[in-house]
């Protein structure tokens, strides 16, 4: 991985969230990559129950203030950074007061998911691809972790088509057994609409459920990753009848050789020097 640049998109990253499949591999393919001779940038959303002192985040100036246009509204772009403890690893935080000061994630008190998660994943993907145009980072490969960061496939093939930066860039997904029940707001389709979207390209998300929300990441994707050992039967077909690279599940224990192979030979289609 010497000198190859990885972006990571998650949605929840250890040790700032609890520990899933998602934020385990999170964190744990970042600092393969790195330990390996790689350069690695790692995005996730801040969340209101991250606790900022506690992980010593602190605000970037210089890469704040960006609008993000979602639903045809201004929306102020926050970014926020923290360093790993005992990892030579930073995580970039996405900000906003109206979607991620609240003191929890996806859910509410109740389990009930926020009425605005669909404008919360706009919001993300929009502002983790503006903001690694303005540090000018261009990464060979793109890896999306979590259903909250799987609009940026479909962002960065579309919105950000033509971007040279992202010209030679590769996107693997992680496909992981984290569902939600139900849709997304209903009115989802007509928020990305206002990103002129072509309506082949969003006619799915009609209907914005776990499968769609997914179905768009492969479809815009170059790679797939199984990263649970089982998956919706319905989702694994969608997968396996895709003409790109698969790659399936890994323990945490054992990943590490098979994920780099992966990023390689079949998505990079370099060999490492030996």
């Amino acid at each position: 991985m010497k000198e190859k640049r990885v972006l990571y998109v998650s949605s929840e990253v250890i040790p700032y969230l609890p520990e899933t499949e998602a934020s385990s591999m999170s964190y744990f393919a970042p600092k393969m990559v790195n330990d390996r001779g790689g350069q690695i940038r790692i995005f996730m959303p801040r969340f209101g129950n991250i606790n900022e002192r506690r992980h010593q985040l602190h605000e970037v100036i210089r890469l704040s203030g960006m609008n993000m246009v979602i639903n045809d509204l201004d929306m102020p772009l926050i970014i926020k950074v923290a360093s790993i403890p005992k990892e030579r690893m930073q995580v970039y935080f996405i900000d906003n007061d109206e979607y991620f000061k609240r003191k929890a994630t996806l859910t509410d008190e109740n389990g009930d998911l926020f009425d605005d998660n669909d404008e919360r994943a706009m919001f993300f993907a929009k502002g983790v691809i503006e903001t690694v145009k303005k540090l000018n980072w261009a990464p060979d490969i793109i890896h999306v972790h979590g259903w909250l960061a799987s609009l940026l496939p479909l962002y960065l093939r579309n919105y950000y088509g033509t971007d040279p930066l992202f010209e030679e860039s590769k996107i693997v997904t992680s496909v992981y057994n984290q569902s939600f029940e139900g849709t997304l707001n209903e009115e989802m389709y007509e928020k990305l609409q206002f990103d002129a979207l072509d309506d082949e390209v969003i006619s799915t998300f009609k209907e914005p459920s776990y499968l769609n929300l997914m179905r768009s990441a492969v479809v815009y994707s170059d790679g797939i990753i199984k990263g649970s050992e089982t998956l919706d039967d319905e989702l694994e077909s969608f997968i396996d009848a895709q003409d790109k690279p698969v790659l399936d599940y890994q323990s945490p224990e054992d990943f590490a050789d098979a994920y780099e192979e992966f990023y390689l030979d079949k998505i990079l289609n370099v060999k490492e020097e030996a």
